[in-house]
């Protein structure tokens, strides 16, 4: 893709105009000096054939953190019609309901530092980490069908934090309309062992301190304050996701034939939304949806019973509550207004956050004055930040915006550029104490290898399509 062959409409917005089959523009969203490395990937042409998709709304957008996925960029937004639209498994990806969550502690900068290597480890060796790694509860399939109706629910009814917890969860952590017929034999048999597990690649659980404010109204809301402890959770429905995910790429090839659906790429297999595989589909996400709430809703309760454990306090005292959790991969029914009437559309986001204005829908009646809380992570060296959906954003992306820094390496790359270094001693000298499952995660997972969440969040900030509330530095990381 050449620079030429967009319009800029404004500083940190680009249109890619309909041409061919397009149904629709393709929009990206970017500063002009991030331009040139986004455009050096092949992402932008996948938003252009995300474009292509029947019943497409408005456009097919691309957040500034884009970089190429499976079929859909991530960092992709696209909105269907409820009627004549399509669901396609590549709009939301593998790891269905990939997400963070955000807490907060009553504890200080000063409190933690002296035991901060004790409490990385401590967490290391209770929250499992790896590929396929497997978790202390080992659910039959009864257990599993239970997890998959109720969500995170079903975890707080198990014992693994309190009902509070919920409010504070991005559909409160349950979605309905499940189908657990739609779930294959071998994706329940994946899904057995892995709760309360955190995965592996990009997944991470992290402390950190608020180390600036921007709103000051916004941040007393969400209760944060400067140099608190914070932690963050950033996993999904791990083997069991991947699994639904693989199973429906499959029967989608399929319907795309039966359909008569005409693609520019294989990779966006698709069906009518309201078809039997549609539908089927659907069902199956929304399970591993609930999966994933009630996975991170499970370390989340981990990670609280290793603090108290490790600075010898009480619940109340360690303070540990939840500030917000978003979902990353997903594809939900909402209500938007397009072209001056509020339509019913199925909107997909994969590597894309929900960010809501003031006043929606959805959002916990504490942040209903400024508005849906919206958490950006970085890499494991710099910082992360925490946000607010706006207005502008329900007008123009149907309330989404970026969700994290975005690759700017592959893990090749990666591996390439951290060899004959000690990426964790790097780390430790800045200040950083990081364990990984392996030297090989470290490496894969390099600072550098993440663009620079800062400029991400500008560009989203300069769009209008989301307001900027704290940045949160990072003091320690265990990694899958």
């Amino acid at each position: 893709m050449e620079k030429q062959n967009l319009r800029q409409i404004s500083p940190a917005l680009w249109e890619i105009p309909q041409s061919g089959k397009m149904n629709v523009p393709a929009r990206i969203y970017a500063t002009e000096n991030m331009l040139d490395s986004i455009l050096k990937d092949n992402a932008p042409e996948q938003a252009m054939n995300v474009a292509h998709l029947p019943g497409i709304v408005n456009y097919s957008l691309a957040m500034p953190d884009m970089h190429w996925g499976y079929g859909f960029p991530i960092g992709g937004v696209a909105a269907f019609d409820a009627d004549a639209g399509v669901i396609s498994p590549g709009g939301v990806g593998y790891d269905i309901n990939c997400g963070v969550r955000l807490m907060a502690t009553s504890l200080n900068r000063q409190q933690v530092q002296p035991k901060l290597s004790k409490l990385i480890e401590a967490l290391f060796h209770t929250v499992p980490t790896g590929v396929g790694k497997s978790g202390k509860i080992q659910a039959t399939l009864a257990d599993l069908k239970k997890v998959t109706a109720t969500g995170a629910k079903w975890a707080v009814e198990n014992g693994y934090g309190s009902p509070s917890n919920l409010e504070y969860i991005e559909e409160n952590g349950f979605i309905d309309q499940f189908d657990l017929d739609a779930v294959s034999a071998h994706a329940w048999e994946r899904g057995k062992k892995q709760l309360g597990t955190l995965g592996s690649g990009n997944h991470f659980l992290e402390i950190g301190y608020v180390a600036e404010i921007y709103d000051e109204t916004a941040a007393q809301i969400m209760g944060l304050r400067k140099d608190q402890i914070t932690a963050i959770i950033h996993c999904g429905s791990r083997g069991f996701g991947y699994q639904v995910c693989d199973d429906y790429l499959e029967i989608m090839d399929r319907a795309v034939k039966k359909y008569g659906i005409e693609l520019p790429d294989r990779q966006l297999a698709c069906a009518p939304l309201h078809s039997k595989e549609g539908q089927a589909y659907l069902g199956a996400m929304r399970c591993a949806i609930n999966y994933a709430f009630a996975n991170r809703q499970i370390i989340y309760s981990m990670t609280e019973k290793v603090f108290e454990r490790v600075f010898k306090m009480s619940a109340t005292e360690v303070g540990m509550r939840v500030i917000y959790e978003v979902a990353h991969n997903i594809a939900k029914f909402e209500k938007h207004n397009v072209d001056g009437r509020m339509r019913n559309v199925c909107v997909h986001r994969k590597g894309a956050t929900r960010a809501f204005a003031p006043g929606a829908e959805g959002i916990p009646a504490q942040y209903k004055k400024i508005g849906q809380p919206v958490l950006i992570p970085g890499d494991m060296g710099r910082y992360s930040y925490v946000l607010l959906g706006t207005e502008k954003a329900m007008n123009e992306t149907f309330g989404s915006t970026c969700h994290g820094a975005g690759r700017a390496m592959s893990r090749t790359k990666a591996k390439k550029a951290a060899r004959g270094r000690n990426i964790g001693r790097e780390l430790s000298d800045s200040g950083i104490y990081v364990l990984g499952a392996s030297r090989r995660t470290l490496d894969e997972e390099i600072p550098e290898a993440y663009k620079d969440v800062s400029h991400v969040v500008d560009a989203c900030v300069q769009a209008g399509i989301s307001k900027k509330v704290a940045k949160l530095r990072p003091l320690g990381c265990i990694k899958g």
